[in-house]
């Protein structure tokens, strides 16, 4: 969901706090938002698609332009511009993007909607139209957590002004963070709160819990065409990635949190960029706190604007991401019905308050040390993992039960008079079983396809 309206007013501490809690509103205007990434390749070579020829990424934006997509073009430092993502109004003022990650995944932004059931038509839409160009160009996208084939070597750097700059810092501050760039995509539901309380109830909830999301969707279990001992890889690599920046963030379980507790914290995260006439000035591990006093080198006696704040604030990945609304952070890529049971998981917890209740009942007597945990077990090991003495199977199941009676009282029907109880079919089925995505992958790896990791492009693909 794209983040309230900024301007270029300079900031002080209290706004920083102030541009967060702008994000509170009643209960009868929560929206919900979706995003997801996909990998895209090439037909025949299975190889991933460089962004520039007749058949490359940019080509494939021009093509959707036929939709009624809008190029987002970004400036260049030769005075020429480029073609970096797409977006489109929808009938209720709404605005989808369309936007590249740094080694091309391909990610839709959708617009802020009302229930679930217009989440997962905008999706299909969006997957339907994308296929259409996709054919035509010779390629195809797969739906998983971590490229299962490609070294890093092998994939195309989109010509992105900030992702040059993370590609030089990421190597300084931890082991794979140029595998969470080039190799990596996640689906990612973002949602509302009504005021800092709500903010406090709902980013303890689901930090807590994200790791129990992340054994649900986990489907990233292999690595270079090989296992690699964990069913999510891409939940691996955010544990080595930039401690500065990720993370479980345990200062949110502390008595006090709020919005001025999120701003201090993301003050003392070190600084990527700043973005001035349309180019990105290298500010890679400077200070926002020195900016706000004048002191940034790159922009001597120069104080920073709510957009660059904002632009800050989107630097920062921990499992869940406070904006203007909390972003959930924690699951890998899937096929599309994934795509709809994340959001579908948070909204009936979120938006029904005896459904969050029950869920902060799951977590609340976890210790640091056992969250901490759980998000390695889980991202190794899915829903065998344990905690507190329970296993994560059966709180998942606890997890989906509870979401499904949120959604249940939320009573939104489409037109064949379904509720939005029925995309979590997948993850009821997922936490009955005790089977991850993953687990089932590698029983095919390891059977019908006796080794061989290159038919996921067929069984996942869109």
């Amino acid at each position: 969901m794209p983040d309230c309206a900024v301007d270029d007013r300079p900031l002080d501490l209290k706004a920083l706090s102030a541009s967060m809690a702008e994000g509170c509103k009643p209960e009868a205007a929560f929206r919900i938002g979706a995003e997801h990434e996909k990998f895209g390749f090439r037909h025949g070579s299975l190889a991933p698609v460089a962004y520039y020829g007749p058949d490359g990424v940019e080509a494939l934006l021009n093509g959707l332009k036929r939709f009624g997509w809008t190029p987002v073009m970004e400036a260049r430092e030769d005075g020429g511009q480029t073609m970096i993502g797409l977006e489109r109004a929808n009938d209720t003022g709404g605005v989808a993007n369309i936007s590249l990650e740094p080694g091309g995944q391909f990610e839709l932004s959708g617009a802020p909607l009302e229930t679930i059931h217009q989440i997962c038509a905008e999706t299909g839409k969006h997957l339907k139209e994308t296929k259409a160009v996709a054919d035509e160009l010779g390629l195809g996208f797969l739906g998983m957590g971590f490229t299962p084939l490609w070294t890093r070597d092998e994939i195309p750097v989109m010509p992105k002004g900030r992702y040059k700059i993370m590609r030089a810092y990421m190597p300084k501050v931890g082991g794979l963070g140029l595998d969470m760039m080039f190799r990596t995509c996640t689906v990612q539901a973002n949602l509302d709160f009504s005021s800092e309380a709500d903010m406090v109830a709902k980013f303890r909830t689901s930090l807590a819990l994200q790791p129990v999301a992340t054994a649900l969707f986990a489907n990233s279990p292999f690595i270079e065409g090989k296992p690699t001992g964990w069913l999510s890889s891409r939940a691996r690599v955010w544990t080595d990635t930039d401690p500065d920046r990720t993370g479980m963030l345990d200062f949110v379980f502390k008595d006090g949190f709020g919005f001025d507790s999120y701003a201090k914290y993301a003050l003392d995260v070190p600084m990527y960029f700043v973005k001035r006439n349309g180019l990105y000035l290298d500010a890679s591990g400077k200070s926002f706190r020195a900016f706000m006093a004048g002191e940034l080198d790159v922009l001597p006696g120069e104080k920073p604007t709510e957009k660059d704040w904002v632009d800050h604030l989107s630097t920062i990945f921990p499992e869940v991401r406070l904006k203007t609304y909390l972003e959930m952070r924690g699951a890998d890529c899937g096929p599309q019905t994934s795509i709809c049971a994340l959001p579908a998981l948070w909204v009936g917890i979120f938006y029904d308050a005896d459904a969050l209740a029950a869920a902060w009942d799951l977590c609340k007597d976890w210790t640091i040390q056992e969250r901490g945990a759980l998000r390695l077990d889980a991202a190794r090991i899915g829903l065998k993992a344990k905690v507190a003495g329970r296993s994560l199977q059966d709180v998942a199941k606890d997890m989906v039960a509870i979401a499904r009676g949120g959604l249940k009282r939320r009573a939104q029907f489409n037109g064949d008079m379904l509720d939005e109880t029925v995309f979590l079919n997948t993850l009821e089925e997922t936490a009955d079983s005790g089977l991850t995505p993953a687990d089932r992958l590698l029983e095919l790896y390891n059977g019908p396809w006796q080794g061989d990791v290159r038919p996921v492009f067929d069984h996942l693909a869109y």
